[in-house]
């Protein structure tokens, strides 16, 4: 299986992030507006990638002749789904700019620890995941 343009996803959410990061850093309250349209494109991101690996990647490892691998894609996709959720409430939080200036210290919080458990996730697929998924061709 290809899995070329999750690679590439991965590149973009984990790019979009760092620019977000710099945003975050120069100013939260003078930067707002630019921060909510950031969260906006990344959201963008995500629900596409998501979208792809719920109709393709999921699928295929529920139908793979490794049982360890169905396993795998079941607790990935299982885990996902909690990560997902999380996220896209903090994307409805935090996609207004008058939000973000209203509550700068809580939108640091929560960016902070959506993007490490976002990081921490795209890692595991990288490492854990993605080379296994590679071995089905």
């Amino acid at each position: 299986m290809n899995i070329d343009r999750f690679k590439k996803d991965h590149a973009a959410i984990l790019s979009a992030v760092t620019e977000l990061k710099g945003l975050v850093s120069s100013g939260i309250p003078e930067n707002a507006d630019a921060i909510a349209k950031a969260i906006i494109s990344i959201s963008s991101i995500i629900k596409l990638h998501l979208a792809g690996e719920d109709q393709v990647l999921y699928p295929a490892l529920a139908n793979s002749a490794n049982p360890d691998l169905v396993q795998l894609g079941k607790a990935f996709q299982d885990e996902m789904g909690g990560i997902a959720a999380a996220y896209m409430g903090f994307a409805g939080n935090w996609n207004i700019a008058s939000k973000v200036t209203a509550n700068p210290e809580g939108f640091r919080t929560d960016a902070n620890n959506i993007f490490k458990a976002l990081h921490q996730r795209i890692q595991r697929e990288s490492q854990e995941l993605y080379p296994l998924v590679e071995q089905m061709q």
